[in-house]
């Protein structure tokens, strides 16, 4: 895909109910430009996406695999999917599928590592004292924190992700260093907060609260690895409710990468 052909895919995932960022498609093209595509028939009519995301020569990741609803069943997807294995070329793969996918996911190779629970609340309530703007954050010392948590290097993406319009990127700093941060984004319906990234859960709570506030008497969404109980357990404490699971699946097991710090995911689409 080219970058202007990407709006079609995020809105083809707006019509699947999947609530896709309003900024998605910037962003998600900037971690890797080559690693969309888009299956058109003869003649040039788009009817199918999958998105194959190489973080680096090791860990990639898949998404935004849809066909029209018109051209399912037809032998269009797997087209799509062989094309998308192929770019990942040997890598370690995840993907966030649906759960009841899991047996097609197995029989290409993946193998399930944990749910992740998409958990709905309602934004509000006072921010706390603490926290800092990431804009005021050398963004050397942003990325190097994320690598802490994310199981790969991802610059480009993170830049632009932070400072999407109509969102918030806060964090705790401890001696100059990041201890947590997480990042509010505008979707279709509300906002979604991903990732949140914390040393603890006190600091991850803070940094939810904070960015709760500021989407005020709107619907927040935090997907939650069930793998790191913690996450759970601030999704309940904040009133939020479990509205949706997916499946994370990995061909080579799961990657390196700190689970117990993840309290949100950044994106069922490219992880």
């Amino acid at each position: 895909m080219a970058e202007s052909e990407l709006g079609l895919a995020v809105e083809w995932a707006a019509a699947e109910g999947w609530n896709p960022g309003l900024y998605d498609a910037k962003c998600f093209y900037a971690a890797d430009p080559e690693g969309f595509f888009l299956g058109e028939l003869v003649g040039g009519e788009p009817i199918g996406c999958v998105s194959a995301v190489a973080y680096d020569k090791h860990y990639g990741f898949l998404g935004l695999y849809i066909v029209k609803p018109q051209y399912r069943g037809r032998g269009f997807g797997l087209q799509l999917w062989e094309a998308a294995m192929a770019y990942m070329n040997g890598r370690n793969v995840g993907l966030d599928g649906v759960v009841a996918q899991q047996g097609n996911y197995r029989r290409s190779g993946f193998e399930l590592a944990h749910r992740n629970i998409r958990h709905q609340g309602k934004g509000g309530g006072v921010e706390p004292t603490g926290l800092t703007d990431l804009s005021s954050v050398a963004f050397a010392e942003i990325a190097r924190y994320d690598e802490t948590v994310f199981s790969a290097a991802r610059p480009n993406f993170l830049r632009r992700w932070i400072e999407q319009p109509q969102g918030a990127a806060l964090g705790v700093l401890g001696k100059q260093r990041l201890e947590g941060y997480g990042v509010l984004r505008a979707c279709r319906l509300g906002f979604k907060i991903g990732p949140l990234f914390a040393d603890d859960p006190h600091i991850a709570g803070l940094v939810f609260q904070g960015l709760a506030s500021r989407a005020a008497g709107q619907p927040i969404f935090l997907d939650t690895p069930e793998a790191n109980p913690a996450a759970i357990e601030l999704a309940k404490r904040h009133g939020m409710e479990p509205v949706f699971e997916t499946a994370r699946m990995y061909t080579k097991g799961s990657p390196a990468g700190r689970i117990d710090r993840c309290f949100g995911v950044t994106s069922f689409e490219i992880g």
